[in-house]
This record gives C-alpha cells, structure tokens and sequence, in this order.
C-alpha cells in the first residue's frame, strides 16, 4: 500500500463503524467510509465534538449537519495551499490520500532534467495539476465541471502559482484529447483520475468497466517520443489495482516499454497505527527511470 504519510495539516485520526474521523487544520469532520467495516471503540472524544458530520440518507444521498466551519478554508501540504469546504456527497474538494501521487509525480519531475508537460484529465480542484506546476513542469489542466476549474485555480493562486505554464480547459476529457490529437500536441506525463460512473456535458454516459480501456488507448495518442510517466486511479469497489497494471502495461508499456506497478493508495490511521483503503492506483514509469521506482 502506497500511504500519504507526509501531512501535516491533515490526520485520519479514527475510523470504523462506516465512518471516519479527520482533522483539516483545526476542523474534525465525520464522514461515511464503506471501507471502514469494523466495529472498533471510538475513544477519540472528536466523534462526539466534530465540527460538522455528513449523514447519509436512507432514500439515498446525504447531508452536512452541525457546519461549524467557514465556508472555505486553507490546509498544506509541504508548498501547496489548498482551500476546502463541505461540498455534496460528503467531499471537502481534496482527495488526502493523493498526496502519495503527488510526491511521485513531483520527485520524476525535478529528476528529469528536462522541460516535463503535464496532461491532468478529470483533473478535479487540482492537487496534481498545483504539486507538478510546484515541481516545474507545464500542466494541462481538463474537467468538465466549471466550478471544479474555478476552485483548482484558486488552489494554484493560494500555492503562489497562477503566473505558471498552466492551461486551464473546461472540456469533456475524451473529446480534448481527440482534438489534441488532431492538432498533433504532446505530453511527456499523464494523470488521469476517471470517475466510476458519469455523464459528459451533452449527456455521454461513462462507465468505467466499459470506457476505461479505450479511453487509455485513446489518450496513449498524445503522448510524447519521450514519456515520463503515466498515473491512473480508480475508486471503483471490486476493481483491484492489478487491473490497472494490465490496462497500463499492455497499452503504454506496448508502445513505450517501460514498467507498470500499481497498489492500493492508504491514509495511516492515528488511533490504531493501521491504514484505511482509499481506491487504487497504476503508475507506468520509462525504461530510463523504472529502476529507480521499481527495482
């Protein structure tokens, strides 16, 4: 398991009985977790106090209760600023566990010794567009959601980065990359981040068991002579993270060699010293750096 162990701002500090206990900053919320299945005592006293608490509904969704927190506010990590709050289907605008991704992608990049060009596809509020443009790299920022785009340039402003090579496109993934390869643009790095199931903006359904394979297929296209590397997450329950190593290695490293290894990604939990799940990951990596990652 690949843990996101370098926050500061940020601790799981409890989780079970379906739920988790967190700290954003100075704020604990409790937020639904299907992978917390166990049933351990809850003797952190922020199970009684936090500060907000998102319930499910028995006819389906959910909602905040006790929002004593401010609409927005900022967290760190290492040079990034980023702003959450408490958004629909108990989400805070940042994915913690993440920031595994981000210190990957960060370190390839200031290794590289080149210009790296970066392609974020369902890029959300931008933790990885913000961490690559940190590191040096140009990134292409891609979602759908207006507002999700709106919120990832606030991050990069607040991280000191918006004078940075970062393109800022509101766009259905699938189609941009169709008319990047048309107009025969190149990315030396690739971040996907695909939903399990959605709808583009003229009605498109997507199904990840169905659309993931040809979606990477299709984004293989617009890569570089010299790719870097290649990040693909899912949040798909029952996907294992070996999936994403076949999808990769027979797409990517067919046409490029190099080597695919993927994990689940986890948050360590304070209370116990375990970690608790949080989705998988696949990263490809180029023949000219895999023995640096993988052995």
């Amino acid at each position: 398991m690949w843990l996101a162990k370098n926050w500061k701002d940020y601790e799981l500090l409890d989780c079970g009985r379906g739920e988790k206990l967190e700290r954003w900053g100075s704020h604990l919320l409790v937020r639904p977790d299907p992978q917390a299945i166990w049933n351990t005592p809850r003797q952190n006293k922020g199970w009684k106090t936090a500060h907000a608490r998102y319930s499910r509904s028995h006819t389906g969704g959910g909602q905040w209760a006790s929002k004593q927190v401010p609409e927005r506010w900022q967290i760190h990590y290492k040079e990034l600023t980023l702003n959450v709050g408490l958004m629909n289907f108990k989400h805070t605008g940042v994915f913690p566990e993440q920031a595994a991704n981000w210190d990957f992608a960060q370190d390839l990049i200031r290794r590289a010794g080149r210009p790296i060009s970066v392609l974020n596809l369902f890029a959300y509020t931008g933790g990885a567009t913000v961490a690559c443009a940190a590191a040096g790299a140009s990134v292409c920022h891609v979602d759908a959601a207006r507002g999700m785009v709106q919120w990832a340039r606030e991050n990069a402003k607040s991280s000191g980065l918006e004078d940075k090579p970062i393109r800022w496109i509101i766009d259905d993934c699938a189609k941009f990359v169709e008319r990047e390869i048309r107009r025969g643009r190149r990315y030396d790095a690739i971040i996907m981040d695909p939903p399990s199931y959605g709808r583009g903006p003229s009605g498109e359904v997507w199904k990840l068991e169905e659309n993931l394979y040809p979606f990477v297929e299709l984004v293989s296209n617009v890569l570089s002579d010299d790719p870097l590397f290649v990040i693909l997450n899912s949040y798909t329950t029952g996907l294992a993270p070996s999936v994403l190593t076949y999808i990769l290695q027979t797409v990517i490293g067919g046409k490029f060699g190099g080597r695919t290894v993927s994990n689940e990604l986890g948050l360590p939990v304070t209370q116990t010293g375990l970690a608790l799940p949080c989705g998988a990951t696949g990263r490809w990596v180029a023949s000219s750096v895999e023995h640096v990652y993988h052995g």
